[in-house]
């Protein structure tokens, strides 16, 4: 009987995603990259490999989103003698093995699996996730010695931030190389980011040769270059559409006699943050520009190991000292923080341990959004983001955390004007703070005068507090 094959991976990406050695894979960055047959395919392949105990789940936020991907592991595995169960969603291979489709929506569905022995997991369309939470929870339901797990996404989404950092895409956006990741106890993790790109998928084109005409069309330029390109910079939508290279700036010898204060977000389960300010005194000439009297300038921050992926989780005692040794360079004065941090639960409050430390608070104005005519500190962040001729908000490159994640951030889809809470807005929020601190109104100067300092006047007091043009 003449054998004939119903399915092999494409030379280039696809290969490289059957053949890669890493223990967790980021396959795709592109639309249209092959991405589905090569979760299914190697799902084929390592069922042959594993036999009775191979045990694949792929995961889609919400199983609906699941159809198209099933229609097509049907026609890949069904020929090779799997069996399909349609009320279970569920493969099973003559040798015993099985894969399953089944929805991730968040951490508490991931517990579900904790019990079980799964030698592969698929996060399909990867990017929707916010954070890696529910991801990384399935690491624990990964039993024996040659597991996988794959992520399939594209740039773009509201989990870019968090993807582009686990795969070190901004330094390594080619991919192809096995990242080593080194564990509390010594071990290593293995990780590689695979890019496909509709390029790569001659089936596609050769079936469908006008989709990436399509693809020009799907929407702004930003869109489209992540989408065709897999351009994992390309931010289409960002809350902060107004964020520009031009407010990152080398780092520089704050002058003593510039007003200095801090702003700070607690997190328990989430990273907190905590930004070091300074407001300019006067103009000051810089090699990137001149960075306007009046301007803020975030010239350190502390992005803080409470969540898991970024370290030991330290308490609020620990916080609190590792922000008065950050402070010792300084005399910093109004700082501000999150108002959760003052209540009181049978205890003393956040605001009063840091107040024993000698790091000393008062309540940040919280307003997100506009209301009742007052501007929301959103508005009042873009204000200073925009300036007049030169921006009034900066922060050094030091800040690596706010440069990573700000220019990112999505907006709530059910309410615009505001950012999506979801996302990793925890330096956002604390940037947010500062900015209402020190209001700052826009205006315009007389078209025949350069900026000097008398352009600039105080609207509170000598600190530099709240300036208007």
């Amino acid at each position: 009987m003449e054998k004939r094959t119903l399915w092999r991976p494409q030379r280039g990406p696809q290969a490289a995603l059957i053949k890669c050695p890493a223990r967790e894979v980021l396959f795709g960055g592109a639309r249209g990259g092959g991405k589905t047959d090569g979760s299914i395919g190697k799902a084929a392949i390592r069922q042959k490999m594993l036999g009775s105990i191979f045990n694949k789940v792929i995961f889609r936020q919400e199983m609906p989103q699941a159809d198209d991907m099933i229609e097509r592991a049907q026609d890949i595995l069904c020929p090779i003698g799997a069996s399909f169960n349609k009320v279970q969603s569920q493969f099973t291979f003559p040798a015993g093995g099985r894969l399953r489709f089944r929805p991730l929506e968040s951490a508490r569905d991931a517990q579900k699996y904790q019990g079980q022995n799964l030698t592969d997991v698929d996060i399909d369309e990867a990017g929707n996730y916010h954070m890696p939470d529910a991801i990384d929870k399935m690491w624990g339901a990964l039993r024996g010695a040659n597991v996988k797990m794959t992520l399939l996404a594209n740039p773009g989404g509201p989990g870019a931030t968090w993807i582009k950092e686990r795969f070190e895409i901004d330094t390594n956006p080619r991919g192809m190389k096995i990242l080593n990741h080194s564990l509390p106890n010594g071990a290593i993790h293995t990780r590689c980011f695979i890019p496909s790109k509709v390029t790569d998928n001659k089936a596609l084109l050769a079936n469908d040769p006008d989709y990436v005409n399509r693809l020009y069309l799907v929407g702004s330029k930003e869109l489209v270059r992540a989408w065709l390109e897999g351009d994992w910079n390309a931010i289409d939508g960002a809350f902060f559409d107004c964020w520009s290279p031009k407010l990152v700036i080398s780092p520089f010898e704050i002058p003593k006699d510039w007003h200095k204060f801090r702003s700070f977000d607690w997190g328990s389960a989430a990273p907190f943050s905590c930004g070091f300010w300074a407001v300019a005194g006067d103009d000051l000439q810089r090699p990137e520009g001149v960075i306007p009297r009046g301007a803020l300038i975030r010239f350190k921050e502390w992005y803080g190991s409470s969540a898991p992926n970024k370290g030991l989780k330290l308490t609020i005692e620990e916080v609190a000292s590792g922000i008065k040794q950050m402070s010792e360079d300084h005399t910093y004065t109004g700082c501000v923080a999150d108002p959760a941090i003052f209540a009181e639960d049978g205890g003393p409050s956040r605001a009063e341990i840091f107040r024993r430390a000698g790091v000393i608070f008062k309540p940040a104005d919280n307003k997100r959004v506009a209301r009742n005519g007052a501007m929301g500190g959103w508005d009042e962040m873009r204000q200073r983001m925009i300036g007049n001729d030169r921006p009034m908000l900066y922060c050094t490159t030091l800040c690596k955390d706010s440069i990573r994640t700000i220019p990112t951030l999505p907006h709530d889809q059910k309410r615009p004007e505001d950012l999506d809470s979801n996302s990793e807005d925890h330096a956002a929020d604390e940037w947010r703070y500062a900015c209402m601190s020190r209001p700052w109104i826009a205006g315009k100067r007389p078209a025949d005068r350069k900026p000097g300092f008398s352009d600039y006047k105080s609207t509170s007091n000598g600190s530099g507090d709240s300036w208007r043009v």
